[in-house]
């Protein structure tokens, strides 16, 4: 079984040094000596053949050749098309489609691919989704008539023609609408050779309620029983089976929701895998984002253990080579394997979310990426998975899932040192065509499977527009197969020897804690997939529950528990309230005079304190604002981030005062200065985050400060000055005054204040 132990060992590596792991890769790569030359060769010599076929086979790389994302037309197109799937409103389409079309040679385009296909999408975009004959004149120049066409017909038509170009698209890209529609497109291309059997996959997903997870569920039940009956009791890796993602099947998969998930989605996971048991055939657990890995695992290992499905092999994963942990993953799933006596199928991809997953991490300030930032990394990842799995015959059915001519080659020759026949290669419906074709001419049959997905229009465009965009990037082996400007040995290259010379780890592609660069450090977040870090935050909040905060004849509430009083504090009186802004302002104009930069050193150490108490101010906004786990991550981190955004601000702005080129016998000087006191009135529902930001900025211009917090969070407001101070901050330049819109309204009206920092309701 898999223990807490595994998983924390898997926990560990999520973020680990790039720098290491890749030397480790090229340390223990398994493509070395003879193995590594016959793959070289193999792939290379896969790219002169199918250069020399008349034509691509498939309609991906057919319009690839037309449109490649290095050309404006096929930037356009696939900008407009992700992005209409955002506009919610037709006149902001309209808009962009009348920017997008005018910018490309579409006229310079049509006709010229041998595909009717690729044409029609290019006369789609243009007119009307069909292929249509405008006469001698308007071919002489069809960019000069297609903007007199927007002009006179307007932006709905087109936007029409750009959806009919699409859903022409599509349709080569999705085998079927239904599932039914699916299985009978799919055995005609099974008799006619182009495919041995299939991997169906539902599209859609990411269930975000209950409603839409009963929705999927039963359409993977519906679709597992309509696969099932075409098996023929040929068992998992000869029949077509079925891929399932985790989370079309709950609105809560989580990590962050564990007990849930096993307690609601496990049981659902179970019922779908008996069926397909029933039948015989493959049930695999489709790839998830990063943060849902060790989740995954935890379903398959009790799914591998259940005795309802004793006997059967059918049950798989797919691993995503990209992931740091992606080897480690392949030993866990060879010890669940092993450890329930049965052989599982093991889907080994590149992975399809790396763009997010990098925006994800330095989003939330993570210590750095779960993913390798280089593609040399990632193949040469894959070929370690791929090794360990070829290597466990016992445990594992080898799934090899590739669009690259040199992995498909090393695979090959991998798996001939392992001594390995039963193992599969896998391509996606409407791609790698002319790759596999090319394979099969040089090497004679190989096992292959098709990943084909089944779905409505709706759920296709997503799908499609992240295919064409993944496939025809500039890097993407798919874009360069056939394009006889790459050089062959640039296209079927060795992703070790690109390794080796090259750099460890992507120098564009800033880690999480450098996202600023030089201008300052991001804010650390804590990452709630991982148990030290729930244990370390769970710590701190029972900690503040047993302590009350302050002191003073006001009792602070929790608003999640009433009868837990966070602290006390004392009003403060009006009198006290202008006795505050009197000193505040004769504080005022020594705090000025010290300067921008010596400023920032006192806000930048601020948020170097803030940062090292982070896990205490965690747990006050959640026991006094009543914030969720995350809401209190995120809260501390913005508050960081005001504080060292401001303090870069006062160093850089607030400099010395510069001399400007003057008259004879003139001197002039621009300085920069704070006006006065500012009033910082803050809300509840920020109670850090913005209170530190209207303070910080006044306190980095110059300005004396006198703050009034809501009245239901003045504690937080409390602990956050006393970082001010401890960081340098004179008392008499910063003063904390606590009451109700009373006190804000005295202040506001106090004549020693220079200007308001306010954020509330539209009443107050």
């Amino acid at each position: 079984m898999l223990t807490q132990t595994d998983l924390e060992a898997m926990d560990a590596t999520k973020y680990g040094d790039e720098v290491l792991l890749v030397q480790g890769l090229i340390d223990n790569s398994p493509l070395r000596g003879a193995v590594r030359s016959q793959a070289l060769m193999d792939a290379q010599a896969i790219v002169r053949k199918a250069r020399e076929r008349a034509k691509p086979v498939g309609m991906l790389e057919t319009f690839l050749e037309e449109f490649g994302l290095t050309t404006p037309e096929g930037l356009a197109l696939m900008c407009l098309a992700e992005a209409l799937l955002r506009v919610p409103d037709q006149e902001t389409a309209d808009r962009l489609i009348a920017e997008k079309i005018t910018s490309g040679d579409w006229g310079g385009r049509a006709g010229k691919s041998d595909s009717t296909l690729v044409n029609a999408s290019v006369w789609g975009l243009m007119l009307t989704g069909k292929v249509v004959d405008v006469g001698a004149e308007a071919r002489k120049d069809l960019g000069a008539f297609m903007h007199r066409l927007t002009r006179k017909a307007g932006e709905p038509v087109i936007r029409a023609a750009v959806g009919q170009a699409m859903r022409i698209m599509g349709e080569q890209f999705v085998l079927g609408r239904t599932i039914e529609a699916a299985i009978k497109r799919g055995q005609g291309a099974i008799r006619k050779q182009h495919a041995s059997h299939f991997s169906f996959d539902m599209l859609g997903e990411g269930a975000r309620t209950q409603e839409d997870a009963a929705r999927y569920a039963k359409a993977y039940a519906d679709a597992i029983e309509a696969v099932g009956k075409t098996s023929n009791g040929l068992g998992p890796e000869k029949a077509s089976g079925i891929s399932v993602k985790l989370s079309a099947l709950s609105p809560r998969y989580d990590a962050r929701q564990r007990q849930q998930v096993h307690e609601s989605l496990y049981p659902v996971v179970l019922n779908l895998a008996q069926i397909a048991k029933r039948y015989d055939i493959g049930f695999c657990l489709d790839a998830e984002e990063a943060d849902r890995l060790v989740l995954s695992l935890e379903i398959l290992n009790r799914l591998a253990h259940a005795p309802e499905l004793n006997g059967w092999n059918g049950l798989g994963l797919a691993v995503q080579a990209y992931q740091k942990r992606a080897p480690k993953t392949v030993e866990t799933v060879i010890a669940i394997a092993r450890s329930s006596k049965r052989r599982i199928m093991a889907r080994l991809v590149k992975g399809a979310y790396w763009d997010a997953e990098i925006k994800r991490a330095q989003v939330a300030g993570r210590p750095d990426f779960p993913v390798f930032t280089t593609k040399p990394a990632t193949d040469v990842s894959y070929l370690a998975c791929a090794d360990l799995m070829l290597r466990a015959p016992d445990a594992i059915y080898s799934q090899f899932a590739t669009h690259n001519a040199h992995t498909l080659a090393a695979v090959r020759c991998l798996a001939q040192a392992a001594g390995q026949e039963a193992y599969e290669f896998q391509r996606l419906h409407g791609m790698g065509e002319t790759l596999y074709a090319t394979a099969r001419d040089l090497f004679g049959d190989m096992n292959g499977r098709v990943y084909a997905p089944v779905g409505a229009h709706e759920d296709l465009l997503p799908y499609l527009v992240r295919r064409l965009l993944e496939n025809g990037a500039n890097t993407s082996f798919v874009h360069a197969f056939l394009d006889e400007d790459v050089p062959v040995e640039r296209v079927a290259g060795d992703p070790l020897t690109a390794l080796e010379a090259g750099t460890r780890r992507h120098l564009k592609v800033p880690a999480p804690p450098a996202l600023y660069g030089e201008a300052r450090a991001n804010s650390k977040g804590l990452d709630l997939t991982l148990a030290p870090d729930v244990t370390a935050l769970e710590q701190a909040i029972a900690t503040q529950a047993q302590k009350s905060q302050g002191q003073g004849s006001v009792a602070i509430a929790s608003p999640q528990n009433h009868k837990f009083i966070v602290g006390h504090i004392d009003e403060t009186s009006l009198e006290a309230l202008d006795a505050a802004c009197d000193v505040a302002h004769k504080a005022q104009p020594a705090w000025d005079r010290l300067g921008g930069y010596a400023r920032s050193l006192i806000l930048t150490r601020a948020a170097d304190l803030m940062e090292a108490d982070r896990a205490r101010l965690m747990a006050l906004c959640s026991a006094e604002a009543g914030k969720t786990l995350q809401d209190c991550i995120d809260e501390v981190r913005e508050a960081i981030d005001f504080l060292r955004y401001y303090a870069a601000q006062a160093a850089q702005e607030f400099q010395s005062p510069v001399e400007l080129p003057s008259p004879a016998g003139e001197t002039n000087v621009l300085s920069l200065h704070g006006r006065g006191v500012f009033g910082c009135i803050s809300p509840w529902n920020f109670p850090l985050a913005i209170f530190m930001g209207q303070v910080a900025a006044a306190l980095a211009a110059g300005n004396s400060v006198v703050a009034k917090p809501a009245e239901q969070t003045p504690l937080i407001a409390q602990a956050a000055c006393e970082i001010l101070y401890q960081a340098g901050v004179p008392k008499d330049v910063l003063h904390l005054v606590l009451g109700d819109g009373r006190t804000g309204a005295h202040l506001v009206s106090n004549s020693k204040i220079a200007g308001i920092a306010f954020t509330g309701s539209t009443n107050v």
